[in-house]
């Protein structure tokens, strides 16, 4: 989808312009994702998850993985897989991403995941050095490992997923099982 030769600035705005995102919504408040159903999910756009979702996106161009459900599942287990350093809110959100990718495609997120583990990720910065930008997609694609083939998952990754996988099951869960146990204390 984003060439090689393509400049990292230009791939990007190829991505915002392909999935309707906005400029990536870096400026914006509030978060709204995409409608499930009747329901539409939205949360705050810490300055935490800003900081993320900058590098996110170019995470999204460097692999290819598509921005619907199942495309933010397999960033989400790439990130998990490569690692989301300090960026506490890409671990969270990514967790979450892992969790339903895996119910929905356990083969996609597990290859995904794999791909992860064998590459690396712009988490290991603070912040989003600009200078990314002017790459091409072919140089950041080199830089985070990602120019070769992609592994063949093996009993590590499987193991390895079904913990993260867990992890993030309990963190979705949690907060539903907090509030259910203090309606009990307040009876």
């Amino acid at each position: 989808m984003y060439e090689n030769s393509l400049r990292v600035r230009e791939a990007r705005e190829k991505y915002f312009e392909t999935w309707g995102l906005d400029g990536g919504g870096y400026t914006a408040s509030w978060v709204t994702l995409k409608q499930l159903g009747p329901l539409r999910i939205g949360f705050p756009n810490s300055p935490a998850r800003i900081r993320a979702v900058k590098m996110h996106d170019l995470h999204h161009v460097a692999t290819a993985y598509d921005a619907n459900w199942m495309g933010e599942a397999e960033i989400g287990a790439w990130e998990i897989g490569a690692g989301c350093h300090r960026h506490f809110a890409a671990w969270v959100l990514n967790l979450i991403a892992l969790v339903y990718g895996v119910l929905l495609s356990p083969t996609r997120a597990l290859r995904a995941f794999a791909r992860g583990r064998a590459s690396e990720t712009l988490y290991r910065s603070h912040d989003l050095d600009e200078s990314i930008l002017a790459q091409t997609v072919g140089e950041l694609r080199t830089s985070l490992g990602l120019d070769s083939a992609v592994p063949t998952p093996n009993a590590i990754d499987v193991l390895q997923l079904a913990c993260w996988w867990t992890l993030g099951l309990v963190l979705l869960i949690a907060p539903f099982i907090l509030l259910a146990c203090g309606f009990l204390l307040l009876r």
